[in-house]
């Protein structure tokens, strides 16, 4: 096997770029096989691919290798199963699902299979996550204090939300900003510090848009070791930004924008405390900045590593097995908003599925009445 034939499901704005993305020879031993959307006139543009209108008849196909899954969340599942256990190899869009008991259910059907599963976190190839990393995990940090990250920059606009029917509503996503722009970072927050022992979450529902789920929120996260950490995102403010902040005993670590400071104490702060004779003293520091020129390859590669994973046994940046990690936490938040307390993980899955199987049976939500922007509008589909 020299090469893979790739089905995509899905051919929105995201699916449609992937598929551009092997055509254009950005992802090596990639072909475009397939392409499946209900709507006609979105695979159009691929007369290469087989067309189909129905996901099971795309897997059905023997020219179809694996399939890259770019549909909205609550199809996510179904089809990662089906896909599945029609011997395909699949990479999926985040989220991998909606709540953390179904993630289960499609974590399950891979259990024992011999196929790559993969999730499209490309934040995960960006330098300078990929730098952070490698300093925590060679402890170049010490013991860390204190995580605040807040990550503003998803601003979207009224007509964002009116273009489709499925989107900001319980039904259709299930759940706003911590279901559709949040899982990068949450997916990252566990990639970096592992899972929290307990959220305290406080969610506004629809204060910026004329949505029923929620555009911002605060959480306020703990950690068995004492580590504490601040989790601050919505998608009404402008300009917003995206900022890391990690005080740890070496000192002090920010990720911006266009790159990574690292404060370092010349001497760990504890151990200044206990030695130095100053009350008002602080440990000496010296500043060590990276820049980097972009923010990585992202998709297509997180596509040609899937692809490596298939061919030659790579190993995955992105198993589809950790996408649970950031349903979780995305569940914990909504679920500490709606209980009004701390939630302790892990999370129960069977709360959690039944209070969005009642936030969607009691959704008031129409929106036909609505008008309705073009999808040409955005260049992405999330």
């Amino acid at each position: 096997m020299d090469q893979v034939r790739i089905g995509i499901i899905g051919m929105g704005n995201i699916g449609t770029a992937h598929a551009n993305a092997i055509l254009e020879g950005k992802v090596k031993g990639a072909v475009l096989s397939a392409v499946c959307n209900r709507s006609p006139e979105r695979l159009q543009p691929f007369p290469m691919a087989k067309h189909f209108q129905e996901a099971e008849a795309l897997l059905q196909c023997r020219e179809v290798d694996a399939v890259l899954i770019a549909t909205p969340h609550f199809d996510h599942v179904p089809q990662g199963i089906a896909a599945l256990e029609a011997g395909k190899h699949v990479l999926l869009e985040k989220p991998i699902a909606v709540h953390k008991a179904e993630a289960e259910q499609l974590i399950a059907a891979h259990t024992g299979k011999s196929l790559v599963f993969a999730a499209m976190f490309n934040q995960r190839t960006d330098p300078r996550y990929q730098q952070l990393k490698a300093m925590i995990d060679d402890k170049e940090l010490g013991s860390i204090h204190r995580i605040h990250w807040t990550i503003t920059d998803w601003f979207r606009t009224e007509a964002y939300y009116q273009s489709s029917q499925w989107r900001a509503t319980w039904k259709g996503e299930g759940g706003g900003v911590l279901l559709n722009q949040c899982p990068h970072q949450l997916d990252l927050w566990a990639w970096l510090f592992g899972m929290p022992k307990q959220v305290r979450a406080f969610c506004q529902l629809g204060r910026f848009h004329d949505i029923e789920v929620e555009d911002a929120v605060t959480a306020y996260l703990e950690y068995d070791q004492g580590t504490t950490g601040v989790f601050t995102t919505t998608t009404g403010e402008a300009p917003g930004v995206n900022r890391l902040e990690i005080a740890a005993d070496h000192g002090l670590v920010t990720v911006h924008a266009s790159g990574l400071e690292f404060l370092r104490n010349d001497t760990p702060a504890r151990q200044f405390s206990q030695s130095h004779s100053g009350g008002f003293s602080k440990p000496p520091t010296s500043l060590q900045q990276t820049s980097f020129e972009d923010t990585g390859p992202g998709h297509d590669r997180i596509l040609s590593n899937f692809v490596d994973a298939i061919l030659t046994g790579a190993p995955l940046i992105a198993p589809a097995e950790e996408g649970l990690h950031s349903i979780e936490l995305a569940n914990a938040m909504l679920l500490s908003h709606f209980q009004n307390e701390p939630l302790d993980l892990p999370l129960n899955a069977s709360t959690y599925a039944a209070k969005l199987d009642s936030l969607i049976r009691n959704s008031t939500v129409r929106k036909a009445d609505k008008p309705r922007a073009s999808l040409k509008d955005f260049e992405a589909s999330f």
